[in-house]
C-alpha cells in the first residue's frame, strides 16, 4: 500500500520548496517526470522513439477551477502536438487527458466543457497525426467519461480510453467497448474506491485486470496493456498468442522512470511499448506518489539531500 505519510506530504509547501530548490533532488525529479515545458518532454519523447518506443504524453497540471484554467489546458495540448507534430513524432506519440482538467469538475455544464475542450484537442491531434486517450478518474466519473468518449467517437473513432480493473463494472465495461477500432488502456486503477464498487485486495484486483484482459483480447478491439507487474505481463503475451494476435495488435503501457530495463526487453522482442511521459510544472504530487509506491525510491531522494550533494 501507498506510504500515507508520503501522501500527506504531497500537499506540504515546505517539502515541494525543499525539493524543488535542490539540484541534486531535480535530478531525481527528472528520473519520474520528462520537463516542465514543452521543448524538453518532446526531447525526451524523440530519444524514446529513437530507441524503438512510443509515448504517450500527459500535462501535469493543478486542479481546475475555472473556465479559463480549462481552456488553458487545452492550449497547451494544442502546442505540444503541434510541437511534436514538426519534430516528426506524430506516428508514435498520443495525448493522455483528464476530463477534471479540462473542465468536467465545474459546477455549471462541466460535461459540455469538457466535451468542447477535448474535441478542440482531438483535432489538434488529427491535424498533427498523433493520437488521443482519456484517462480515467474515479468511479463516480465513468459514466460521464463514457458518455463523452462516445459522441467524441462519433468524429474521432481513435479516441481511446483508459478502464480501471478494480471496478466491479469494469468486466462489463470492457465488452462494450471490445468492438473494432476501439483502444481501450487497461489499468489496474490508483484510486481509493470503497467496497462497494471496488476490489479492495490486491489479489481480487489482479484477477480482475486477468479477466478484463481475457475480454479485450478475445474481442475485435485494441487491448492497452498498462501494468508493470510481470505475472500480468506474461499473461497479456499468452493471451495475445491464444487470441491470435500479432504484436501491432496490443501493446504495453509503462510509466517513465519504472522498469526501464523491462520496458525495453519488450520493445527489443517486438512488442509495442508505449511509456507514459508526465511532465509540466505541477509535478510535485505525482512525484510523490511514485516514492509513496516503491520505497526505495526514497533512497534517491535521501541521497541528493545528503552532505556533499551539488545544490
Amino acid at each position: 500500500m501507498p506510504n500515507r505519510l508520503l501522501l500527506n506530504a504531497a500537499g506540504s509547501d515546505r517539502l515541494r520548496g525543499l525539493v524543488a530548490g535542490s539540484a541534486m533532488t531535480r535530478q531525481v525529479v527528472r528520473r519520474f517526470v520528462a520537463g516542465e515545458e514543452n521543448d524538453e518532454v518532446v526531447a525526451v519523447a524523440r530519444r524514446l522513439t529513437a530507441a524503438g518506443m512510443h509515448v504517450t504524453i500527459d500535462h501535469l497540471g493543478e486542479d481546475t477551477t475555472t473556465l479559463s484554467q480549462a481552456e488553458g489546458v487545452r492550449d497547451t495540448y494544442r502546442a505540444l502536438l503541434a510541437s511534436l507534430g514538426r519534430a516528426g513524432l506524430a506516428a508514435s506519440a498520443e495525448a493522455s487527458v483528464k476530463l477534471s482538467a479540462l473542465g468536467g469538475s465545474l459546477p455549471v455544464d462541466g460535461r459540455d466543457h469538457a466535451y468542447r475542450l477535448t474535441r478542440d484537442i482531438c483535432a489538434a491531434a488529427a491535424a498533427a497525426g498523433c493520437a488521443v486517450t482519456i484517462d480515467m478518474e474515479d468511479h463516480s466519473t465513468v459514466d460521464t467519461t463514457l458518455a463523452v468518449l462516445h459522441d467524441l467517437r462519433a468524429e474521432f473513432p481513435w479516441v481511446g480510453v483508459a478502464l480501471q480493473a478494480c471496478l466491479h463494472r469494469t468486466v462489463s465495461d470492457c465488452r462494450d467497448l471490445a468492438y473494432a477500432g476501439s483502444r481501450v488502456r487497461l489499468v489496474k486503477g490508483a484510486y481509493a474506491e470503497p467496497a462497494s464498487v471496488a476490489h479492495v485486495r490486491s489479489r481480487q484486483v489482479d484477477d480482475a485486470f486477468e479477466h478484463c484482459l481475457r475480454v479485450l483480447m478475445a474481442g475485435d478491439g485494441y487491448p492497452m496493456v498498462a501494468t508493470h507487474d510481470p505475472r500480468l505481463v506474461d499473461s497479456a503475451i499468452r493471451l495475445a498468442r491464444d487470441n491470435g494476435r500479432g504484436a501491432g495488435d496490443f501493446e504495453f503501457q509503462m510509466l517513465y522512470g519504472i522498469r526501464a530495463n523491462e520496458q525495453a526487453r519488450l520493445a527489443g522482442e517486438g512488442h509495442r511499448m508505449r511509456v507514459y511521459l508526465p511532465y509540466g510544472h505541477d509535478w510535485y504530487g505525482y512525484f510523490t506518489r511514485r516514492l509513496a509506491e516503491k520505497p526505495a525510491n526514497l533512497l534517491l531522494l535521501a541521497r541528493s539531500f545528503a552532505p556533499g550533494a551539488a545544490n
